[in-house]
């Protein structure tokens, strides 16, 4: 059958064309979906292990490395400074243990700031919980929490704990030594704002 005259034989019907513009279109939305998707900053609060940030309270924290303190060693020695005359050394199934956190300021495009959490602690698998040791002012690797800035870290850049070997502010533990028998050890890290939201690191004991 020939084409009436005036039609193009080489056009589709317009219910065909809109058909495809309708398709199109649906297409570029959900391409446009999917690239949001993957420009979203995944919020993490669990790492199995240390060197990954986790987040709280719009804040980025890395446990550097952890480990037992030994104080005749001259480098832990100093670790150690500050410590409260109420708290007694070690008992012989006890040991120092020593956290090295670095928080980073992540809060959206870190344009507020943003209050570090001290809302911390180490629980094992037999839900035992310890406590950190407060240590004095004269403790310069102490971590002690503070209000982060704009592209704030802590340590802050220039300080004993940033330059020294470890890079991270210490947070002071005294575990009993069977504690490392029921491992992973698992630092918590609560938000300040919200006690209930917490994130978790297992540390590599």
């Amino acid at each position: 059958m020939r084409p009436r005259r005036g039609q193009p034989v080489c056009c589709p019907p317009v219910n065909a064309r809109l058909s495809r513009i309708v398709v199109a279109v649906l297409a570029l939305a959900l391409v446009g979906s999917l690239a949001a998707c993957g420009n979203k900053q995944d919020v993490v609060t669990e790492a199995a292990t240390e060197g990954i940030f986790v987040d709280v309270g719009g804040l980025a924290y890395q446990v550097q490395i952890s480990r037992a303190l030994n104080p005749a060693s001259a480098e832990d020695r100093d670790y150690l400074v500050g410590l409260p005359a109420t708290v007694p050394p070690p008992k012989p199934d006890e040991t120092w243990f020593a956290v090295f956190l670095r928080v980073e300021n992540n809060e959206g495009d870190g344009s507020r700031p943003v209050q570090a959490s001290t809302d911390l602690k180490i629980v094992d698998t037999v839900g035992q919980t310890y406590q950190p040791v407060t240590l004095d002012p004269t403790n310069v690797f102490a971590y002690t929490g503070a209000t982060l800035g704009p592209g704030d870290v802590l340590p802050a850049p220039d300080t004993a704990a940033s330059e020294g070997p470890v890079q991270g502010s210490l947070v002071l533990f005294k575990l009993p030594v069977q504690s490392f028998q029921d491992r992973p050890l698992q630092l918590r890290i609560a938000d300040p704002q919200n006690a209930a939201s917490e994130a978790t690191i297992d540390l590599d004991v």
